[in-house]
């Protein structure tokens, strides 16, 4: 969950590498360096953001035309300077990191006995010594690091300089993700396409277990066996605007905006066509989809929502049984295996660490159907799935998922479409309807985006409370999940989401007039049971905040707040109910005053366990 730049070069790389951590500070924000050759190493840390990182470098007229650079999310060792990447050892080594090293322990003490000493608290460290240790034997630093990651258990992304050989950069990558850069006499790496777009289009994707050697005009990468191969060189669809904040205040305000165009470029294929094709999900997802007998989900934070979401879905229009894991729980925990069983993983990243493992679990006990849910073409997840679907949301900044959450329901519930045509559950008629419904989705967000200026004046009412409960039914029991998810994520407000028919069985004994309920009220066929539930808040002084359709037929009266938003649009509501709740996290937190793209504690892409 951190950030990591380099680049090599005939010009100044500083700029390169400090706007590209700038493009990464969203994988972590709580410390921040720079480490570049030039007749010498030259390494500059700061705690707190990218910003007072470049402030440093100018004051310092730093320069280089080789160098490495790293945005921090903690894990060993508190937020500090001495805590800060690069780490650096012997003469001159430097190296960046992202990921964890399981048997830092023991590399530490074995270090130590030949006279290395540590001055942080990071297992980051280890790699910097260790690498040195080989270098001092082989006096070659990809040979070096080669030998060093040999030895390493865990996760890790690495990039490494030496002052001592000022024309390489060495990286390597195990379980987190790692890119390359090619450019015209210069050559770059960083841990996310949108970090290089100001440089190059043309990037290389290691794969799991390469070791690249980066030079000027040449660079060489060698496979977890140590033979020579080559990648696929590929070109970046992204644009730099993509990634650009443009006339919003915040990442997750622009991202929330974008959602209908976000969801309309999801359905491309489908909006226009008058059936829907299996292989949407991949070169024969036909014949595997129609010998699946189950479907079992598994996901992470936001993505385990949208799992939640699409169980429903599932069961009920494709009548197939279906299980929702969270998947550092999955993991872990001794389940049945069911061979014919659809093994469903959904990501924003595609590189979430215990989704992944997830994954390869699932293939170790016997599962032979995978398919992933992804918003990156060329993560580790797509890559190690049979089957895929790729959302178009583009890349995603903000924290707090937004765009990526609607995208991933409208495959989800392509993927329940699917399913029920070829288990014969769908008729024609019933095929056009579900089509016509998602084709209008985006008109439909769009009309309720104009809702933002009512929903800015309930987050007035939330930004002085402590605690909120959120109530849903059904389907919709999820997406109060989420609200309750993103209020706590960027206003640091204690959220928490209850079905509504269990408030009888607890959670009413904590309602009162300084905790706002805010319910999510469709024009389903739970409605008046929700009605019930609503009534037993307001006869304890509870305070409601209800989303409504249009024809829900709930009225304003003292204590109950109203905000109708369109008529009811059947199964695919829940991608419209949670925009609402996206739009009251955002203006709670602009109340509150918190960092809204970059909340405390948090980071975008969880590549560590």
């Amino acid at each position: 969950m951190c950030g990591i730049v380099g680049a090599i070069a005939k010009r100044n790389v500083v700029p390169i590498l400090l706007e590209g951590l700038r493009k990464l500070e969203y994988r972590g924000y709580d410390s921040a360096g720079i480490a570049v050759i030039n007749g010498g190493l030259r390494r500059l840390r700061s705690v707190g953001r990218v910003a007072e990182l470049a402030a440093m470098a100018e004051r310092a007229q730093t320069n280089g035309v080789l160098g490495i650079a790293h945005t921090r999310w903690a894990t060993h060792g508190a937020p500090s300077e001495k805590n800060a990447h690069p780490h650096i050892s012997g003469e001159g080594l430097a190296v960046v990191h992202n990921g964890i090293i399981e048997n830092h322990e023991v590399m530490r003490e074995r270090l130590k006995r030949v006279g290395y000493e540590f001055v942080s608290d990071t297992d980051t460290e280890v790699i910097a010594h260790l690498v040195d240790l080989h270098f001092k034997k082989f006096a070659d630093l990809f040979q070096a690091t080669r030998r060093a990651v040999a030895e390493l258990h865990g996760a890790y992304a690495i990039a490494i300089v030496s002052a001592q050989q000022p024309d390489r950069l060495v990286v390597a990558r195990k379980g987190a993700p790692l890119l390359l850069g090619l450019g015209e006499g210069e050559n770059f790496a960083a841990s996310d396409a949108s970090a290089l777009l100001q440089v190059t289009r043309r990037m290389i994707y290691l794969e799991e277990g390469d070791v690249a050697d980066l030079k000027l005009d040449s660079l060489t990468i060698c496979d977890a066996e140590g033979r020579t191969v080559e990648r696929p060189v590929h070109e970046s669809k992204l644009s730099a605007d993509a990634v650009e904040l443009g006339p919003y205040r915040h990442y997750m305000q622009k991202e929330i905006f974008e959602q209908p165009g976000a969801v309309a470029a999801t359905l491309e294929m489908v909006i226009g066509a008058t059936a829907l094709s299996p292989e949407l999900f991949g070169v024969g997802a036909a014949e595997a989809l129609s010998k699946v007998n189950a479907v079992t989900l598994v996901a992470c934070g936001t993505s385990y929502h949208a799992g939640l979401v699409a169980r429903y879905w599932l069961e009920s229009l494709a009548g197939i049984p279906c299980n929702v894991e969270i998947a550092s729980e999955y993991r872990y925990r001794d389940s049945v295996p069911n061979p014919e069983a659809l093994f469903v993983t959904i990501s924003q990243s595609g590189e979430t660490a215990d989704t992944l493992a997830a994954l390869v679990h699932a293939k170790a006990i016997g599962h032979r159907h995978t398919l992933c849910i992804c918003n990156v073409a060329e993560s580790a997840l797509v890559r190690q799935s049979d089957l895929r679907f790729l959302t178009r949301a583009g890349p995603e900044i903000g924290v707090a998922s937004t765009k990526a959450f609607t995208t991933q329901l409208a495959a989800l519930f392509l993927l329940t479409l699917v399913l029920a045509k070829l288990r014969g559950r769908l008729t024609p008629q019933q095929e056009q309807d579900h089509i016509t419904a998602l084709r209008h989705l985006p008109k439909a967000l769009s009309h309720i985006l104009k809702l933002e200026p009512r929903i800015a004046g309930w987050s007035k009412r939330f930004a002085p409370k402590q605690h909120a409960l959120f109530l849903g039914r059904g389907m919709h029991f999820p997406i109060a999940m989420e609200g309750a998810l993103k209020l706590k994520e960027i206003s640091y407000i204690h959220a928490e989401a209850y079905a509504a028919g269990e408030l009888k069985h607890g959670p009413l004994a904590l309602v009162d007039r300084d905790m706002p309920v805010v319910a999510v009220a469709p024009n389903d066929a739970l409605l008046e049971k929700l009605k019930s539930n609503l009534q037993e808040v307001r006869a304890r002084g509870g305070e409601l905040y209800v989303f409504a359709d249009q024809d829900s037929h709930i009225n304003e009266t003292e204590g109950v707040h109203i905000i109708k938003m369109t008529d009811h649009a059947g199964m695919v509501s829940p991608i419209l109910h949670v925009i609402p709740l996206q739009l009251l996290a955002y203006h709670a937190a602009l109340q509150k005053g918190t960092d809204v793209d970059k909340p405390r504690n948090l980071a975008k892409s969880v590549t560590v366990e």
